[in-house]
């Protein structure tokens, strides 16, 4: 699904450069941009452009713009000043769905004439590089990597900026299928209607259950997830989990859970053409701005050994200890 509006920029080139520290006029205009942002107040806003600004950026366009930004990542919750890029001064803005980098330039009359959202960008996030929180695998009994790892041979998410990290995983039998009888149906897959459960404790924060199972090697292009679920960590990793069975969830958007508690059935809903489980971690909770963490479980049993802090890869066979 692509995102609507969600950045405008009009930049206006200065010759002098910044220092580091915020200057009063800078704070004061996004004190109050915040302040209007979050009483959803777009004429405010739109009262604080420049001329040129309100020109480039009409009323109706201020208002899609402000109001697109609430509805995808809701209120702004804390901002810090972190530098001055040209005529921009850079704002880490924590919104109630994700971290952004708040971009504000201001003329010689403390006008705003140049304004744009994006992702904080990946250098200046923490731990990006793997997963924090202690994790247990999501399911019982082998099951098989079918996608996992650092390249696109072995896993074909990489080019994916939420999942580059993402694994599919299957239950193969003794003779690599997937399925007894010939797969024509789910109920003939070794993985449909096997329980997941939650790695860790968390919140969960999204829940889709009402996407019907696909019939095998037909595919959802338009819900693409299917039944899903994203876990929050206590440490602020957002864990996502597709495919579910229809009607199969058993966890509702807001709950409180705990390590090992039973979130639902593994299906065959959204873009797959055969059950099995996909899950990733990504940095925030919109897939459409995140960015993928590597995923390593705390302790699992690998191609028959016992492993720590892995992250598995393509083929391997993996079981919780």
């Amino acid at each position: 699904m692509r995102n609507t509006v969600l950045t405008f920029a009009l930049t206006f080139f200065m010759t002098n450069l910044f220092g580091q520290t915020e200057k009063s006029s800078y704070k004061t205009i996004a004190d109050n941009f915040e302040m209007f942002y979050n009483l959803n107040k777009t004429d405010s806003i739109f009262a604080m452009f420049s001329v040129e600004m309100q020109k480039a950026l009409p009323i109706n366009k201020t208002i899609e713009f402000i109001t697109g930004l609430n509805l995808q990542v809701g209120k702004i919750t804390k901002r810090q000043f972190v530098k001055y890029n040209s005529s921009y001064a850079s704002y880490k803005t924590n919104f109630e769905k994700g971290l952004f980098d708040v971009n504000i330039s201001v003329d010689i009359n403390s006008k705003i004439n140049g304004l744009y959202v994006e992702p904080y960008k990946e250098e200046n996030l923490p731990r990006l590089s793997r997963n924090k929180s202690k994790l247990q695998l999501p399911i019982k009994g082998e099951w098989t990597v079918y996608w996992g790892g650092d390249t696109k041979e072995s896993n074909y998410h990489v080019e994916s900026q939420a999942q580059k990290h993402a694994f599919d995983i299957m239950i193969t039998d003794s003779y690599g299928s997937t399925h007894k009888s010939e797969g024509k149906v789910n109920e003939d897959f070794y993985a449909f209607g096997k329980e997941i459960f939650a790695p860790c404790d968390g919140q969960i924060v999204l829940v889709v259950d009402g996407v019907k199972d696909n019939k095998v090697g037909e595919m959802n292009t338009f819900n693409v997830g299917g039944n899903m679920i994203i876990l929050k960590t206590a440490q602020n990793e957002y864990i996502v989990f597709c495919h579910f069975k229809h009607q199969s969830l058993k966890v509702k958007e807001g709950q409180q859970i705990k390590q090992g508690q039973f979130l639902g059935l593994c299906g065959n809903s959204g873009n797959s053409s055969e059950p099995h489980l996909h899950f990733h971690i990504q940095n925030v909770e919109n897939m459409n701005y995140a960015t993928g963490i590597k995923c390593y479980f705390d302790k699992l049993k690998v191609n028959g050994k016992i492993l720590t802090d892995y992250s598995p890869i393509k083929g391997d066979k993996i079981k919780a200890d």
